[in-house]
């Protein structure tokens, strides 16, 4: 039996990173998976504009007139990865590249979901953060840092 095989987490979390490469972002890719207690992935999202607007005519900025910034508009990778499930999420496990915010949160908690596996939280003192992590404590949702193992895995496409 092989040995070298990666974990079901360094899986799951190749599969978010993956999946914030499909994210027009110029400045933050994030991207998220969602998987169920049998392992299975039942949805997968990345950061970007809803559905029908196209990417080319929105604003990317991150600053400015909040009209004129992508705050406005773009959807979150953990909103759009449980927008696009084909399952009920209860019970179910988030990989997300990036903490999520207290909008995302909302939604993780609406949706079911009771354990969130994230590998960067680079936004920790910002009150949004602090209060993601605030309603997701009292809701009982586990919060764990991804441990990277550094591997390396090399995709040819």
């Amino acid at each position: 039996m092989r040995k070298d095989h990666i974990s079901w987490d360094e899986y799951f979390m190749g599969i978010a990173k993956l999946s914030a490469e499909r994210s027009k972002d110029p400045s933050t890719q994030v991207g998220a998976c969602i998987v169920n207690e049998a392992k299975k992935i039942v949805a997968t999202g990345y950061n970007g504009m809803p559905t029908g607007v196209k990417d080319e005519e929105m604003p990317w900025a991150r600053e400015g007139d909040f009209l004129d910034t992508k705050y406005a508009y773009v959807c979150h990778a953990e909103l759009n990865a449980i927008l696009n499930s084909v399952a009920k999420l209860d019970g179910c496990t988030l990989y997300v590249t990036l903490f999520p915010c207290n909008e995302c949160a909302k939604a993780v908690i609406q949706s079911g979901i009771k354990r969130i596996v994230y590998a960067d939280n680079k936004y920790a003192n910002t009150d949004g953060t602090k209060a993601s992590r605030m309603m997701l404590e009292r809701c009982g949702i586990e919060m764990v840092e991804y441990k990277p193992s550094n591997k390396t895995i090399e995709l040819s496409l």
